[in-house]
């Protein structure tokens, strides 16, 4: 068992300060052979994503001869942007039991933070908006898209929403059999088989549309992908909730979106949502129909 001894608490005086800022080739620098922390090629180019957009907003620190202490991904972020120079410090004050543990704390302890999930979903969710008109995409947050897409699914899942208190219990028997058909003034709203030639002539009756929006099935489960945020949650579709193959989904889709392309216009606008897993066949059902 390892034996700790507290640390004595160091007045403002006694706090080494840091060496000044120095710009300094990358080239100059040398790896540390202690460094136990490794940097995959994937996060290098993050990393250069990220500087090459918010410029190097942390020097490197160095020790006196030039190694690294802190900051290897940077480095190297550096050499592959082919910078001529980096912001660097030299400390100078630590002994070299100090620099090898300095070098595991600043990796690990970065390490132990945990997230605020609440805030975190509404940071990426905003971001997720804004970002764009800023020129930006959201994996400069180091995110991977599927982890995005994850957390924003499923955002909320757990916690109240207000909105829920206004929404009706779900009727024991349902109201909406498959066949209704509703008109709201020049609206008309039809329960059905979106498969079937026949739900589309009777809901068009000859007109044709000039836009369509649509939110097919994706083919996932509803449970633990889109379940519902609140305290209301989705039951699972009829169709399209995992049980197709690729080919089988990708049929399910030229079937539907022929269906909207034959009662829509020449020229019209088709807005299709569908989640990353299932763009491919998406696009291919794209293809063939459009």
């Amino acid at each position: 068992m390892l034996k700790s001894n507290k640390s004595k608490i160091l007045s403002s005086a006694q706090v080494q300060p840091a060496g000044e800022i120095v710009l300094k080739s990358p080239y100059a620098l040398r790896r540390n052979s202690r460094n136990a922390r490794t940097h995959s090629k994937k996060q290098i180019r993050q990393i250069a994503d990220s500087v090459n957009r918010f410029g190097f907003t942390a020097p490197v620190l160095v020790d006196s001869d030039c190694v690294i202490l802190a900051g290897h991904g940077r480095v190297e972020a550096a050499k592959l942007l082919k910078l001529k120079t980096i912001p660097v410090i030299a400390i100078d004050h630590l002994s070299d039991a100090e620099k090898r543990a300095y070098i595991l704390a600043d990796n690990k302890i970065a390490l132990n933070a945990g997230w605020d999930q609440e805030i975190l979903e509404t940071e990426l969710s905003e971001l997720l908006s804004i970002m764009p008109d800023e020129g930006m995409d959201l994996t400069l947050t180091g995110f991977e898209v599927a982890e995005v897409d994850g957390l924003l699914l499923n955002s909320g899942s757990d916690r109240a929403q207000p909105s829920d208190e206004n929404i009706p219990e779900t009727p024991a028997k349902p109201v909406a059999q498959l066949g209704d058909m509703w008109e709201a003034g020049k609206h008309r709203i039809i329960c059905g088989d979106a498969r079937l030639a026949e739900t589309f002539k009777r809901l068009m009756q000859g007109k044709k549309a000039i836009m369509v929006f649509t939110d097919p099935p994706y083919n996932v489960p509803i449970a633990g992908h889109v379940g519902g945020r609140g305290r209301t949650k989705h039951r699972e579709f009829a169709v399209g909730v995992g049980e197709l193959s690729s080919s089988e989904f990708r049929e399910f889709l030229e079937i539907v979106l022929g269906h909207c392309a034959e009662h829509s216009v020449n020229g019209s606008i088709h807005y299709v949502c569908m989640d990353w897993r299932h763009t491919e066949e998406l696009s291919a059902a794209g293809r063939a129909v459009y």
